[in-house]
């Protein structure tokens, strides 16, 4: 009798134990979402539109930008025309998706409910990432650089109300990529990858403020930001996440990720890092911040081959990183629920 009895109160151990792993998980796949069979290649950024229940997906490859319903997965239809779509941004109360077009080097601005292009804005070829500040409602983007045969790139501002360029910005090297905006303060940080390092720009008068140097990761293109902590997340390409004091401009710290990020975003309302790693079978790292100095590994969530791009939706409390499709494969994006 003792031994069953000692039996089962182990089996109820093990199962225990199975059971909390289970429930640790930060991440839960819930659904894949199916790319029509005749996209092919490359995929950059997602965009998002919640009031008009819409995800955006640039698909470089195809010069297009697909459109599925946010909550269904059902495929709604191309945005087509574009030479090579890369971010995606929807402004809700004018129903208007703005698309950066690195290709012919502009931003394209399309009426949300017809998806006529409305406005094509000029910028330099290769324009690119992103970023938004909601109280101008001006909207950020590198440009210019490498693929415009120049040792400079533009940082660019456009009004999304206007849909006119009101700046221009030169920043010394020829590759710029993600940012991230203070509310705090009129700062915004951009990825200087080609000179590895942080530009600082101040948003009211345009100017480069500083330039922080990143030593211990290489090939910066990502970032994240927790503003409250003061710390800024920078996502390497060569394997790590470099935390930066924004008070100092220091580096903290590197987390160690898989190589081949391209997104990164810091789930404030979980105080996590997400970092979206496209090499090798792909996964996306997720880091617990338990203070702004300590920074816990809850393991590589599995996704697949370059899966690198992905938009978290705090109101639905999920995660959507896309999957380009992979020979015979037709594309996915992965919808994963927050834990």
């Amino acid at each position: 009798m003792n031994k069953l009895m000692t039996i089962f109160v182990t089996t109820l151990f093990v199962l225990s134990l199975a059971g909390a792993a289970k429930a640790a998980d930060p991440l839960k796949l819930v659904a894949k979402y199916k790319m029509p069979s005749d996209i092919k290649g490359r995929f950059d950024h997602l965009g998002v539109d919640l009031r008009g229940n819409r995800l955006f997906l640039a698909a470089e490859t195809a010069h297009e930008v697909l459109v599925f319903n946010l909550r269904t997965g059902q495929y709604i239809r191309a945005i087509t025309g574009i030479g090579i779509p890369h971010a995606i941004f929807c402004r809700a109360d004018l129903n208007r998706i703005y698309i950066t077009d690195g290709g012919a080097g502009e931003l394209k601005i399309y009426d949300g409910k017809s998806y006529r292009l409305l406005k094509s804005v000029k910028l330099k070829v290769d324009s690119d990432s992103i970023g938004y500040d909601p109280a101008t409602h001006d909207l950020y983007i590198d440009d210019g650089g490498g693929d415009a045969h120049e040792t400079f790139s533009m940082f660019s501002v456009v009004n999304t109300t206007t849909g006119d360029k009101v700046a221009d910005t030169q920043i010394d090297g020829d590759t710029l990529e993600a940012m991230a905006l203070e509310k705090s303060r009129p700062r915004i940080y951009v990825n200087n990858r080609a000179k590895n390092q942080i530009s600082v720009i101040d948003r009211k008068t345009h100017q480069l403020v500083a330039s922080w140097p990143v030593t211990i990761g290489k090939f910066n293109v990502a970032m994240a930001l927790d503003e409250a902590s003061h710390r800024l997340f920078v996502g390497c390409r060569g394997g790590q996440i470099v935390v930066f004091d924004t008070r100092t401009g220091k580096e903290l710290q590197a987390l160690p990720i898989p190589k081949g990020i391209d997104d990164l975003i810091f789930d404030s309302a979980h105080k996590r890092i997400y970092a979206a790693c496209g090499s090798g079978t792909g996964a996306i790292a997720v880091y617990q911040e338990t203070d702004p100095d300590h920074y816990k590994s809850l393991g590589e969530v599995p996704s697949a081959p370059g899966g690198k791009n992905e938009v978290l939706v705090p109101q639905l409390g999920c995660l959507y990183v896309t999957i380009p499709p992979q020979a015979a494969v037709p594309g996915e994006v992965f919808v994963y629920q927050v834990m």
